[in-house]
């Protein structure tokens, strides 16, 4: 794999990706804890923000079943640029520049364009998702759409309806990885760096790339926790949603150099 990751890097002019160990991710957590401890009131700002807009989404369309698992695989999809606020408060923080919920939001316009760009790309992702869970729903399941509870019982939990668990569940996991790859550190690296969108990607894929155990591990980290997140109805997201963002900065700082 080296061969083709510094022909990429050499074609956009990568910096370098520093190789971590696997159970690293433990590490950026307990970083990221620190950066919320010591910076509460800006970074539960944007906790209790994310975890409103989260609850309205997955209201709204908790009586459509397509609409509620697309919901929750999107709310994993645009965490990436949600976050945005939340690294420029660490990164603020790093350098011991005056950290403050609107010093944090001035960051945010600093780096405008670059964000839009990457916030289209996902939007555009997402919604494609959208679209294909609803082409999903419709080939693979012939049954009249229940209640969401009662969905996942008798749909993902009952054995009935293997193949189209199973068509839903790898093309969202693909989709998923693919997206991850591009994002994991991409939004943090533009707003510490001032590069384009293209170049953060391509850096983002790289890190994926070199560091696949220590990246897979916070995969599956950031899904165990936005998983307790809605299974607290959004309550814990409000700490659990700052702790990722500010973790996912520290991912940034320890693997591109």
């Amino acid at each position: 794999m080296d061969k083709p990751f510094n022909s990429l890097e050499q074609h956009f002019q990568l910096p370098h990706v520093r190789e971590v160990d696997a159970l690293r991710p433990f590490e950026w957590l307990r970083m990221g804890w620190n950066d919320m401890r010591e910076n509460l009131g800006a970074s539960l700002a944007y906790g209790v923000l994310l975890a409103a807009i989260g609850y309205a989404i997955l209201s709204y369309a908790a009586t459509t079943p397509y609409l509620f698992t697309a919901a929750i695989s999107g709310f994993l999809l645009i965490g990436p640029v949600a976050a945005a606020g939340l690294y420029e408060i660490s990164r603020r923080h790093e350098r011991g520049e005056p950290v403050s919920l609107a010093g944090s939001v001035r960051g945010l316009w600093r780096h405008a364009d670059g964000m839009a760009y990457f916030g289209a790309f996902l939007a555009i992702t997402l919604i494609g998702w959208e679209r294909m869970s609803a082409i999903l729903f419709a080939l693979f399941y012939g049954g009249s759409l229940s209640e969401v509870g009662n969905f996942f019982r008798d749909v993902f939990l009952s054995g009935n309806h293997l193949s189209f668990v199973a068509a839903y569940m790898l093309i969202g996991g693909v989709l998923a990885a693919v997206v991850f790859s591009l994002s994991a550190i991409a939004i943090p690296m533009m707003m510490d760096r001032d590069t384009d969108a293209i170049t953060a990607a391509m850096t983002s894929l790289r890190a994926v790339g070199v560091n696949l155990g220590a990246m897979a591990v916070w995969a599956a980290l950031i899904v165990v926790l936005v998983a307790a997140g809605f299974a607290t109805m959004m309550i814990g997201m409000t700490i659990l949603l700052p702790l990722l963002g500010h973790a996912t900065w520290h991912a940034y700082r320890d693997m591109v150099r």
